[in-house]
């Protein structure tokens, strides 16, 4: 009887641990749909008003796939990611309440696992404390983005974006051999499989941000 007890949990603790499996295969799988998705969005020459269309429409579906996955960190980071690429091409006075959502969303997947995708929740926050305007239109504080951008480079101090990001930040605060530093460690970072169209954006971004770098190093 024991043994046939023994059997019988021993089946279900593979059921479930295949179970699991599957699940963390799904979810990579539509995560990746995301990203490739989001720089199709991004890097494309569409007009801004079809780009926030566009951005919506992922938000939306990067919502769906973080309610179907409860307590998971990364598909909330793509929704807040989503939410904030929409603001920026939408612009204006109508991008305050997804800048809003976005950071909401964000601080949420911070609680739940602020490491999860490399810290990306404290770049993409650092992002808009530091481009929304502060009060009392908005929320921007530099003070905030700086903490959250250092906060990111601990978890992934060679990473591309939050090098990047921190750069610009720096650049436009006059840190300007600072931002430089930061920049070139953005350039030499890893490509990451699957990932190939949002690199090669950033990269252009990179060179555009340290001919600004230079030019005001002049």
């Amino acid at each position: 009887m024991t043994g046939a007890c023994g059997c019988k949990l021993l089946a279900t603790l593979l059921l479930l641990a295949l179970s699991n499996s599957v699940r963390a295969a799904s979810l990579d799988t539509d995560l990746l749909d995301i990203q490739q998705t989001w720089a199709r969005i991004n890097y494309s020459t569409a007009p801004v008003d079809r780009k926030a269309t566009e951005f919506g429409h992922l938000a939306t579906k990067a919502a769906t796939l973080s309610a179907s996955q409860p307590g998971r960190a990364e598909p909330m980071i793509w929704h807040g990611i989503a939410l904030a690429s929409q603001a920026g091409a939408k612009g204006g006075a109508g991008a305050l309440s997804l800048v809003k959502q976005a950071r909401g969303v964000l601080e949420t997947a911070l609680k739940i696992d602020a490491t999860a995708l490399s810290g990306s929740a404290h770049t993409t926050l650092g992002t808009l404390y530091h481009k929304v305007p502060g009060f009392p239109v908005g929320f921007g504080d530099d003070k905030k983005a700086r903490k959250h951008f250092e906060a990111a480079l601990k978890l992934n101090p060679a990473g591309v974006d939050p090098n990047f990001f921190y750069a610009e930040f720096l650049l436009n605060k006059g840190e300007t051999v600072l931002a430089v530093k930061h920049l070139k460690i953005a350039q030499a970072a890893p490509s990451r499989p699957g990932r190939e169209m949002a690199d090669a954006g950033r990269r252009q971004e990179i060179a555009a941000l340290l001919g600004k770098a230079g030019s005001i190093g002049r």
